[in-house]
């Protein structure tokens, strides 16, 4: 008799009382006592068994619909499935549907007997139970610590505080910095204006997002939120309730959103200065940024969807470490002329074709843009030094396109790079995260990470 095993524990493994190892030994001497052939044995460490995304079920699936196999045995049900819905199409659409029977060690029956298979439905309505009244609890258990007090957000502590021993304690250099914001808020201060100042003073890591976010925590008053609840904590306050009460009203107030841009009220923004720029050398999958680090998609399974190799293995990135290299790299180019030149060389008889019809489309945006500003000065509803401001950027880049455009059908690509180059040691250090996204777009065309090694592939 040809078998497969299959192994499986949880996220919360150390509440079980059996390891990959003791289940892997047990089917291994079931087999050999039943005098069985056990062909493989798949293992998902780390997986739930409140679904059926996990990359060795799949992969067993798939093995069983190709090749002829007599069962499939576990140690116990719930390793196939925690879902009753899930344990019963798997077990006869996936299985039995393809002469496979399902065997459990533990519960100690088969399907290849009518006992057998009523047993399963059976287990399985008591293995969703448990599954049901573990959550339940869980989530119980995490309202009681909210409407204790406590904060339930784990080693992740908020800006201002550390989380030690089960508690928020006050981090004395990050609660100032907390205090600044509202400081500088309430005083007219622009979201972007304090993440900038607060970026160049202090080595904690701001963005206009997190300004945003401090703003509006209430945890900052004392308070602990869970499932849109809010409770009174027992941690000390950072900031006053009448503090926080006007921030947030100017926060929200309709003369505020009346002077936002519409790139302001449309506020999709990448977070992170390599964010769309990263890929995997070793499964192609790209790499997003969280909790301070690039991660490839395939080894953080973040999304499922971006995942390309499950047993991906690349090494996650310290976001600022790896945003120092790729800068690093621009500023070499910037100050070896030979390195430079080496670069160029690459792609010297390589040309770009130059898309007039899409700078002509901007030329046009560009100047019923201008149009615009000359109506809202009319008006008076914006300051004069706003629209200046916008409308010699507008000028600006009308320029450069009406130089773009008379030029002929294509350009030489290094006359590109460079003039990015230019632009790049001109504003980078200026620029707010968007503004410096765009200066390194179009230098970059992808980076390839690879263990402890970056390869930049220039837009050349």
């Amino acid at each position: 008799m040809l078998v497969f095993g299959y192994v499986r524990v949880s996220t919360d493994n150390q509440l079980e009382n059996y390891s990959i190892e003791e289940q892997t030994d047990r089917l291994k001497a079931y087999c050999q006592a039943k005098g069985w052939t056990l062909l493989h044995i798949y293992v998902d460490g780390g997986y739930s068994g409140g679904n059926t995304d996990r990359p060795a079920l799949q992969e067993m699936l798939n093995a069983i619909t190709q090749n002829h196999v007599d069962a499939v045995v576990v140690y116990k049900l719930d390793r196939l499935s925690r879902s009753q819905k899930d344990t019963l199409t798997l077990i006869e659409d996936k299985l039995l549907a393809n002469h496979t029977d399902f065997v459990s060690i533990n519960e100690n029956f088969d399907t290849s007997t009518p006992f057998g298979k009523a047993m399963i439905g059976m287990l399985s309505v008591f293995a969703q139970l448990e599954k049901d009244q573990i959550t339940e609890r869980f989530t119980m258990g995490r309202i009681g610590r909210s409407k204790a007090g406590y904060f339930h957000g784990g080693a992740n502590a908020p800006t201002g505080y550390d989380y030690q021993d089960g508690m928020l304690t006050v981090n004395e250099y990050e609660a100032m910095q907390v205090r600044q914001v509202f400081d500088l808020f309430l005083a007219g201060k622009s979201i972007n204006a304090i993440y900038k100042q607060l970026a160049a003073q202090y080595t904690t890591k701001w963005s206009a997002a997190k300004v945003r976010n401090v703003l509006q925590n209430s945890i900052y008053i004392g308070k602990v939120q869970f499932l849109q609840q809010e409770y009174q904590g027992i941690h000390q306050p950072l900031i006053d309730q009448q503090t926080f009460q006007t921030a947030n009203r100017l926060l929200h107030s309709s003369e505020r959103e009346q002077k936002k841009t519409t790139a302001q009220k449309t506020p999709f923004r990448a977070g992170y200065l390599l964010s769309g720029l990263l890929f995997c050398s070793q499964c192609g999958a790209r790499y997003s940024a969280n909790h301070g680090f690039y991660k490839c998609y395939s080894r953080a399974k973040s999304s499922a969807k971006f995942i390309t190799d499950p047993n991906c293995k690349n090494r996650n990135w310290p976001i600022e470490e790896l945003d120092s290299i790729i800068c690093g790299q621009i500023d070499a180019l910037i100050a070896q002329p030979e390195l430079l030149q080496e670069t160029l060389d690459t792609a010297k008889n390589k040309t770009v074709k130059i898309d007039k019809k899409a700078i002509k489309k901007r030329l046009a945006e560009i100047s019923s843009q201008l149009q615009k500003l000359i109506d809202l000065y009319q008006i008076g509803t914006i300051p004069m030094d706003v629209i200046t401001q916008r409308a010699n950027a507008l000028s600006e880049e009308q320029k450069a396109l009406e130089v773009e455009l008379n030029k002929g059908e294509e350009v030489p690509a290094t006359e590109l790079f460079c003039n990015a180059l230019r632009d790049y040691r001109q504003g980078f250090q200026l620029a707010d995260l968007d503004q410096r996204r765009l200066l390194l777009a179009s230098l970059i065309e992808r980076i390839l990470v690879n263990g402890k090694s970056v390869k930049v592939v220039w837009r050349l």
